[in-house]
């Protein structure tokens, strides 16, 4: 039996969800987190604090004692997040049978698989300190028996990513480097290379690109690349942007990275 959103009241004291650091005042916007945020689903959500507030903000009683007995059982995320969706009747039967899907499949999937996924999801978000905590979990975890030098060297790479976007460019650049010497690839190499222009002089930039045995002929293909980069970049903003343009760009950028910083 479903309740009909109506009949649910809302919160005089709303959830705060820390990983989107979000409020949430009704079941019908609970779920609706759960829905578009499944990557995001773990501990931090699956707990007692959320069975309270099911409770004692919400009134439902059945539903809090039915949430606490999954608390500890085996595949107790994936039936805890399903009973609010049936309890609250917010997702259709397809929409439920794949949610079900979702979340079992990311239920078997190992503890720093899981955490790199929402790490990933957390850089779309935008919010690039969660995000960069998040790999550090699976960093400091990692361990030669575990799995696998690919999935390493992605999560080092993901990290560089993050750092770059928070303009932590010297960081970024050791992330890149540290992926590149477990995998060994062009891409990772690229990106190692493209990012030092950011924080090295041009002197310091050459004699980098010459420690790392880079040939004439190709410091001038990675000149030319980094070239397009900023023309590319220049077309995307129409072409010689006037300063006032400049400043309302660094204006979004600088937003950006305060959203992406908050912890």
């Amino acid at each position: 039996m479903s309740y009909d959103l109506c009949q649910i009241r809302r919160a005089e004291k709303p959830y705060f969800i820390e990983s989107i650091r979000t409020n949430i005042f009704s079941a019908e916007e609970l779920c609706f987190y759960l829905y578009e945020n499944v990557y995001l689903i773990d501990g931090s959500i699956v707990n007692e604090a959320l069975c309270d507030w099911i409770r004692d903000e919400l009134g439902l009683g059945r539903l809090y004692r039915q949430l606490y007995e999954q608390l500890n059982k085996p595949s107790g995320i994936t039936q805890f997040i399903l009973l609010i969706f049936r309890e609250v009747g917010w997702l259709g039967q397809e929409q439920m049978r794949q949610m079900q899907e979702k979340l079992g499949s990311l239920e078997v999937q190992p503890e720093d698989t899981r955490a790199k996924l929402k790490a990933d999801y957390l850089v779309k978000c935008g919010m690039y300190s969660s995000a960069v905590q998040e790999y550090q979990k699976v960093l400091d975890r990692m361990g030669p028996g575990n799995l696998g030098a690919q999935f390493y060297a992605s999560v080092w790479n993901n990290l560089g990513c993050a750092r770059a976007r928070m303009f932590l460019f010297s960081d970024a650049a050791d992330c890149f480097l540290k992926a590149w010497k477990l995998v060994h690839t062009k891409e990772t190499m690229r990106r190692y290379v493209s990012v030092l222009p950011l924080f090295l002089s041009e002197e310091e930039y050459m004699d980098k690109l010459r420690d790392l045995g880079a040939d004439s002929y190709l410091i001038l293909r990675i000149q030319k690349y980094n070239a397009g980069l900023a023309e590319e970049y220049a077309d995307k903003f129409g072409g010689q942007a006037a300063p006032e343009d400049i400043s309302a760009i660094l204006e979004e950028m600088k937003e950006e990275y305060r959203r992406g910083a908050k912890c």
